[in-house]
């Protein structure tokens, strides 16, 4: 089941980087990308680098490492929880 979740997001990623002028084309501009991004290409980017995490994600799931990296990535927030 992992592999199948992991291969459907991984596709998104990768639609979403290639295909980035279509993603501008049917969701419009993103305001916080073309502010901090740059003037003309902002949300052109913005996309991609939601694309490029999206196959990152993807990969993680796919080989089931998930829970590993949120540990690593929440490990500090939680120890000083407690």
């Amino acid at each position: 089941m992992y592999i199948i979740i992991g291969l459907i997001i991984l596709a998104v990623g990768v639609f979403m980087v290639v295909k980035t002028e279509a993603m501008l084309n049917a969701f419009g501009r993103i305001e916080f990308f073309e502010r901090h991004l740059g003037s003309e290409g902002g949300s052109r980017l913005g996309y991609k680098f939601i694309g490029l995490l999206a196959i990152f994600i993807g990969f993680l799931i796919m080989t089931n490492m998930i829970g590993g990296f949120m540990t690593w990535l929440l490990g500090p927030l939680l120890r000083a929880g407690r």
